[in-house]
């Protein structure tokens, strides 16, 4: 099994390795805090040392406080956001992002977060470039964030928010995986260009690639007009065929789609200056994803994926 190498974060100059841990689902109420707490000691017991959540996630920033007292916190970078807080949902005001900070901060049992990201405004960019950066700024002067960025999947929303000067970091995701590589010729290069740190969020498209024959989630109720987020997720029927004629052509022979997913996706063009996030909601599936991160794929079957879809390393 290959080792996860240790990757650059841009300017941040943060060594995490190159899978993170996505807080995501961790906050799922059908688990317990316990089964979180032991999630993400045993993530960084294999070395993972990047951990992200936020307050949209449900219970994850209580859970990750849970487990990052008495020693942990220590071992890890952290990452959480503003933006997204069920209370002051996309509300960027200083008083929405004062209180979002301040309730985290709580939560999370810490004095000191290494990044705060603006989290997912969905058809307005300027609004959190204003009273929110303006917050998240005072606070890294007062040394208790490290450093700022931006989750939201837009290229233009990127490119604006890069502009500013302020990002360190940039958020994406679904957009860089074997369904989707849409910001490869838009805001990885750029980020580069401005040694901006890249974070690659959802590399399974949700379940799509996790393993499972893929299906949509009938269950969910579908919106007749998918927010920028949601598109090309696992509740987009138009990408379902595609990631179903990939799973079968790995079924074939064999092979799991997740451990392609997952190291197509630590492949990505970002030149040692990004890592990949992976969101489980247990140890068993961060288990299957660790795995599939350093599970050894032969040449041939890239070669032979890529003949198959275009889509290669």
């Amino acid at each position: 099994m290959a080792d996860l190498e240790v990757r650059r974060l841009g300017r941040t100059e943060m060594r995490p390795k190159a899978l993170g841990l996505g807080g995501g689902y961790l906050g799922d109420p059908k688990h317990t805090d316990d089964e979180a707490v032991e999630t993400i000691h045993e993530a960084i017991e294999r070395g993972i040392n990047f951990v992200d959540t936020s307050p949209e996630y449900g219970v994850s920033e209580s859970r990750v406080g849970l487990a990052l007292a008495n020693g942990w916190r220590e071992k890890v970078y952290l990452q959480t956001k503003v933006g997204s807080h069920p209370k002051f949902l996309r509300a960027f005001s200083n008083k929405a992002t004062t209180w979002s900070l301040e309730n985290s901060f709580k939560l999370l049992k810490t004095d000191f977060v290494d990044s705060v990201l603006i989290h997912g405004p969905r058809y307005d960019i300027e609004a959190p470039l204003q009273e929110c950066l303006d917050v998240l700024l005072d606070w890294k002067a007062r040394q208790r964030i490290g450093h700022i960025g931006i989750g939201v999947r837009q290229p233009e929303f990127h490119k604006r928010a890069i502009e500013t000067g302020e990002m360190d970091i940039v958020l994406s995701f679904l957009d860089y995986t074997l369904l989707s590589q849409s910001i490869a010729e838009t805001t990885i290069p750029l980020a580069l260009k401005n040694d901006v740190g890249i974070i690659l969020g959802s590399p399974l498209t949700g379940s799509l690639l996790a393993g499972p024959e893929p299906k949509v989630d009938f269950e969910a109720e579908l919106p007749t007009d998918l927010p920028p987020s949601l598109i090309g997720s696992r509740l987009d029927p138009s990408v379902v065929p595609a990631a179903h004629q990939m799973w079968q052509w790995c079924n074939e022979r064999g092979l799991n789609i997740r451990d392609l997913a997952i190291q197509f996706a630590l492949q990505a063009p970002v030149d040692g200056n990004g890592i990949v996030l992976t969101g489980p909601s247990n140890l068993k599936e961060f288990d299957e994803v660790y795995k599939s991160a350093t599970n050894e794929i032969p040449e041939n079957v890239w070669q032979d994926f890529e003949n198959e879809f275009g889509i290669g390393i």
